[in-house]
């Protein structure tokens, strides 16, 4: 996997080598797997983002992180399109007033390499705040070991 393929925010749904990023990186850290066995390659990828009833969404490693991949759970609770999400800098998925924890939270799996049990005020599209919770964060490192990213897991939610 090069550099450039992780850096743009490509329409990549069910791409399996971002798949593969994605479900590799979470068994490394958090010792799980993604998806439910058997499944693995195409159906796996096709799995996460069109039936997975949880959140999965995962940023860049760009100095001011964009979104790279958004399940259809996580287009949903947060309101915005494929097209619209892999446009968007993850920074603004939580609130002005929220950013300074949610920087903190991102800093420390910089440091940890994941975290679970997470919970945070992010913001939909339209405005309004729902609370995330039991969240888990993760590095993405590719096969060569190089940082790709970090992405996140969000099990449950509720609107505040």
């Amino acid at each position: 996997m090069h550099d450039a393929f992780m850096k743009e925010a490509t329409p990549m749904k069910t791409d399996v080598l971002l798949f593969t990023l994605l479900a590799t990186s979470y068994e490394q850290h958090v010792g799980k797997r993604l998806v439910p066995e058997p499944l693995s390659g195409q159906a796996a990828a096709d799995w996460l983002y069109y039936s997975a009833p949880f959140c999965v969404l995962a940023h860049n490693a760009e100095n001011d992180p964009v979104f790279m991949y958004a399940n259809q759970a996580a287009q949903q609770r947060f309101g915005y399109s494929w097209e619209e999400i892999t446009q968007l800098p993850s920074r603004l998925s939580a609130g002005p007033q929220d950013r300074e924890e949610r920087q903190r939270f991102i800093d420390q799996v910089k440091r940890d390499g994941y975290s679970s049990g997470y919970s945070g005020v992010r913001v939909m599209k339209s405005g309004q705040c729902f609370l995330i919770q039991n969240a888990t964060l993760w590095q993405l490192h590719d096969a060569e070991g190089r940082y790709q990213g970090q992405a996140v897991l969000i099990p449950q939610s509720k609107d505040l």
